[in-house]
């Protein structure tokens, strides 16, 4: 019962996920951090099945920092976005991902962006997304509350709301969370949200 959810602010971007490692009706682990940090400028957040979910992201991680070291500059997040999408639509027709990815990211020029990218290569930029059961509450609440001029402060409040939400009303509800932000000062762990012990 995986969810991951983001949004974009006025100079920062939030990314939230939960932090269970779940296989069928046992869950193995509760602090498994499902938002990887690809460079100082970028966060990525995925759900999906465990082993697709991590081969996939390091994959990401490692290229994006292969580019970064052949060239010198790193991509811009609408780049990195991008090379995402077309390694899923690559694998799409040989032995696809079963992976969703919110990529947020944050660019002097450009500012805060979100990226919404599904398992079969669906791109979007948005202002808010949100994958797995958690969703359908996230994103009712996000649509109630979400403004794009939001502080940080603001944000996290609306981020806990959506956890609130997701825990009283999802039947087998994920019980810890991660808030991960990126903004001019770079990619960095805001904080967590713990019900249950390591």
């Amino acid at each position: 019962m995986e969810c991951v959810f983001g949004m974009v602010g006025k100079d920062f971007a939030l990314v939230v996920a939960d932090t269970s490692a779940v296989n069928s009706i046992l869950v193995h682990k509760s602090n498994e951090d499902k938002i990887m940090v690809l460079d100082n400028h970028k966060l990525m957040g995925a759900s999906g099945e465990a082993g697709d979910r991590a081969q996939f992201t390091e994959y990401v991680q490692k290229n994006v920092s292969l580019y970064q070291f052949r060239n010198g500059i790193p991509l811009t997040t609408k780049a990195a976005a991008n090379f995402i999408r077309g390694e899923l639509a690559t694998a799409l027709r040989k032995n696809p991902y079963q992976v969703n990815i919110i990529l947020a990211g944050y660019e002097k020029e450009t500012g805060p962006s979100l990226y919404f990218i599904d398992y079969i290569a669906t791109l979007h930029k948005v202002d808010k997304a949100a994958f797995g059961y958690g969703s359908y509450f996230a994103l009712s609440m996000m649509d109630r509350h979400y403004h794009p001029d939001m502080t940080v402060e603001e944000a996290v409040k609306l981020a806990d709301q959506c956890i609130d939400e997701i825990r009283s009303r999802l039947v087998v509800a994920p019980q810890n969370f991660v808030i991960k932000i990126v903004d001019k000062d770079g990619a960095r762990e805001h904080s967590w949200r713990r019900t249950t012990k390591e």
